[in-house]
């Protein structure tokens, strides 16, 4: 047969039953849940980060990281939104590779999805408890959103997936913001029919059940950069590019209008030295034109306790295992440098 039955993975309900959110945090979470919403909405003048390591590997070193970025969010809090990628889910290209901790909560152990969901589910509650942050994960697989839609205050839905027909009709009924980022080809129109498919209600199967959702306002464009059909990058974050946005995002009467710009990825060429330069242009250009202040509204950073990245079985606390990222000193003083341009 094509598919071996391992073993039945629990229910959102039973996992939640079994690792509940605390009252105390539920109204954290909510509290921070408005000030995001007020930033994407307009009420808000702060501009948000969405900042930390590729991929989740490790609860000690991803807690370690929240601890030091709590601490600067203390600082920066007047003008800047800090909210911490805890990405769980990692898109493989060639299907290869590590594919986060809800697949293998320990990297050098075999997938034990099961596991990886409460570990997944026991890290974001952390997080919350300890530093007052709910958290970014990407919405790789949309029934995963299940699992974690109490405690998620940003969900990301990638390149490859911002196509898929369910991505945007569970984008739909999420309450935070969603970023939608444009596909691997570059193509913006893509990207804002994504975000147009988002705002609206739907009626769909979701988990077993027929649901019905009312459309999240919130949902906003991410340029992540593009890649041609030689594999040559294709950065979108230069000043044209955005104010190109800006305009067809107007014209199509969205809600919200709201952009992101993602300093790694095809924008940088995967080269994480280069996220500080192209979040200094980024910053420039916003302050250049009324337009871009009103709509640039954050950048996506990847940065973890230590620079760059190491392979599998490494073991190295701390340092990225999908793609490189910017060790902590540089992301401190990027971070104090954004603020100051604001």
């Amino acid at each position: 047969m094509a598919f071996n039955r391992i073993r039945k993975i629990p229910t959102a309900e039973e996992i939640k039953r079994e690792l509940p959110m605390p009252a105390e945090l539920a109204a954290v979470k909510e509290r921070r849940d408005d000030e995001l919403r007020a930033v994407f909405s307009g009420k808000d003048s702060r501009f948000v980060l969405v900042i930390g390591p590729c991929s989740a590997d490790s609860e000690e070193p991803v807690l370690e990281y929240l601890r030091r970025l709590a601490e600067v969010q203390r600082r920066v809090e007047d003008v800047l939104l800090l909210v911490p990628r805890i990405y769980t889910n990692k898109p493989r290209t060639t299907g290869e590779g590590y594919k986060g901790m809800v697949h293998q909560p320990d990297p050098s152990s075999p997938a034990d999805i099961s596991a990886g969901i409460k570990a997944i589910r026991r890290l974001h509650i952390k997080a919350l408890a300890e530093f007052g942050l709910p958290a970014a994960d990407e919405m790789l697989y949309p029934e995963n959103f299940a699992y974690l839609s109490d405690v998620l205050g940003y969900h990301a839905v990638g390149a490859r997936s911002v196509e898929n027909q369910l991505h945007r009709l569970t984008a739909s009924g999420v309450d935070v913001p969603v970023g939608m980022k444009n596909p691997t080809s570059g193509d913006l129109t893509v990207m804002l029919n994504s975000i147009h498919a988002a705002q609206l209600p739907h009626r769909f199967i979701y988990s077993g059940w027929e649901v019905e959702t009312t459309g999240n306002p919130y949902a906003h464009a991410v340029l992540r950069g593009a890649v041609d059909s030689t594999g040559r990058c294709l950065p979108n974050y230069h000043f044209e590019n955005l104010i190109g946005l800006a305009q067809a995002y107007t014209g199509m009467g969205l809600a919200n209008p709201a952009i992101i710009v993602d300093t790694n990825h095809a924008n940088s060429q995967k080269r994480h030295e280069e996220q500080p330069r192209i979040a200094r242009e980024v910053m420039h250009s916003r302050r250049y034109d009324s337009v871009l202040t009103r709509m640039v509204k954050g950048l996506m950073i990847e940065s973890y306790l230590l620079p760059g990245r190491q392979d599998i079985g490494s073991n190295i606390p701390g340092c990225s295992i999908t793609d490189p990222c910017l060790g902590w000193e540089d992301t401190e003083r990027l971070i104090y440098d954004i603020a100051e341009r604001v």
